[in-house]
Order: C-alpha cells, then structure tokens, then sequence
C-alpha cells in the first residue's frame, strides 16, 4: 500500500510518491499546498464516515465508484489509456493532481461516494481545469486564486439521500475555509436518459427551471464549448433534478450558463458555482459552527 500526500497528513517536506495512474510521471507533494485538517467524519448514527484518500488504495476504490456509476449505470465512454490500464476504473489526467474525498459505509467499508478536489496551485500545474475544457470561464479568470474545482462527482445508487451529500459538502466546506478558499465549481452531471426521458429532454427541462430560479449574475456567467442544443429539445417536463443538484443549490449554488453536451459520459452538463459567502445560515451555522 502506497501512502500519498493528502490534506489530511501535516504538512511535509519534498515528497514524491509514483501513482500507477501516470505511468512515469512522480507524484507532486500537496502537502505543502493546502493545510492539515482533522477527518471529517458524518454523525455516528448515520452509518456512514467521509474521509480524505491517504493511500493510492484509497484512490483506486473511488475510482471503482466511479466507473460503477458513470459506466455501468450511466452508461458513459471510459477509454483513456489510464482506463486502459486498470479496467473497471475511471482514471484520467487530473488525478493525481486532486485531493480526493471519500464516504464509507462503516459496517462495509465500502466507499459509496466520492468528489475530488483541484486546488488553484495544482491546477496551474496541470495547466487547465476538467471545467475547462468544457466551458469558456474567461468571466471568472478574477477569481481563480481562490477557486477550487469540485469533479467526479457521485454517489453509489443505494446511499443518494440527503445525508451523504451533506456531509460531503460539510467536509468541503470546512477544507475551503481552513485553506482560505472562498469558491468552488464543477461540472453537475445530468444522464441524457434521466428520470425515464431520454434524449436531453430532461436535461434541456432542468436547465430551464434551475435558470430561472439560481441563474449566476452576468458577470459569472460561462459559455459552452459544445452546448447541448436546448433549444430544440422539450423544456417544459416535469422532471426533478440529480440528488447532486439539488444538493448543491440547497447549499447556494449558482447556474452559470446553459448546460454542455458531454458524449463520452452520455450526460448534460451543468457549470456550477458556490461560494462561502452565498452559503445559506443554517448551512454556515451546521458546517462552519459561528
């Protein structure tokens, strides 16, 4: 078992630790990057504990997560070489850039949601974001500095109620403010055969209500690199959002544009943003205490 630099370690000294995920290519330290914070860890009657990846076994179970719902379930297009590589992973570039954040099911162990997270230091290294490459963010260019990227983003079918998405978001939350982060954005996935209705139907319906109601102002808002053609799809469905969604605008989220079309996950995608600022009372009060 490999250990890896994590948030959840203190901080350390030049440490380099080959990931199998890149074949060749070292392990940068992020030690030094974000500082050490204690496990977050949900209430104790929840069943379940969310944690930070500390070893490379870590990893590669989210990543097992996330091939079981983006492939199987979602029926997405996973073949990079790093896929190649490890069959029934999803692995791709930015990994081994990301901090990642896992829920385990205690009585199992088994990890039934995961994020991941790049930090402004470590996506300069990469050079791009995964938001990036499927949106013009040249309006949020201002506040990169202090801005994370939240991908990968899922949780295992059985475990998508409110309590797991809670404490995952407490969990990110508490990150961004010990390493005096104030914004987070991502892509929010919506399957192009959501809720019985195939075809965008649905995705097109969701981005017409969600911009109505949690629209950004103009000055965040991004533009696709290959929209999803809403316009000529049915927006007047009654269809309810991915529990992930609604999650995230329950916690302040913003819309920031039309969503993107994603052929190799079969998805919608929506740019979100949220912010430390934006993040309702009651929330502020449970995940940041006063």
């Amino acid at each position: 078992m490999k250990v890896i630099s994590t948030p959840t370690s203190p901080k350390s000294q030049a440490f380099l630790v080959k990931s199998s995920s890149f074949v060749g290519i070292a392990r940068q330290d992020r030690g030094a990057q974000v500082s050490a914070w204690p496990v977050a860890e949900a209430a104790q009657d929840t069943g379940i504990k969310v944690v930070w990846a500390k070893h490379l076994d870590d990893v590669r179970s989210a990543q097992r997560l996330r091939f079981n719902v983006f492939a199987l379930e979602m029926g997405a297009r996973l073949e990079t070489p790093f896929s190649v590589a490890y069959p029934g992973h999803d692995i791709d570039m930015f990994d081994d850039y990301c901090e990642h954040l896992l829920v385990r099911d205690k009585a199992s162990h088994e990890v039934v949601g995961t994020y991941r997270v790049l930090t402004p230091a470590q996506a300069k290294r990469i050079g791009t974001t995964y938001t990036d490459t499927e949106f013009d963010l040249t309006r949020l260019r201002a506040l990169r500095e202090r801005m994370v990227e939240l991908g990968r983003s899922c949780v295992h079918k059985d475990y998508r109620q409110g309590g797991v998405i809670m404490s995952l978001g407490g969990a990110l939350f508490d990150f961004m403010v010990r390493n005096r982060f104030d914004t987070m954005i991502g892509c929010a996935s919506i399957p192009m055969a959501h809720d019985a209705k195939s075809g965008g139907h649905a995705a097109a319906s969701i981005w017409s209500r969600v911009g109505k109601t949690h629209l950004a102002p103009i000055e965040h808002q991004v533009f696709a690199r290959r929209p999803l053609p809403v316009d000529k799809l049915d927006q007047t469905l009654d269809v309810e959002p991915p529990a992930l969604i609604k999650g995230y605008l329950r916690l302040g989220a913003r819309v920031l544009g039309p969503p993107a079309w994603d052929p190799a996950f079969n998805s919608a995608d929506l740019p979100i943003m949220a912010r430390i600022e934006d993040l309702p009372a009651r929330y502020r009060k449970h995940f940041l205490g006063a």
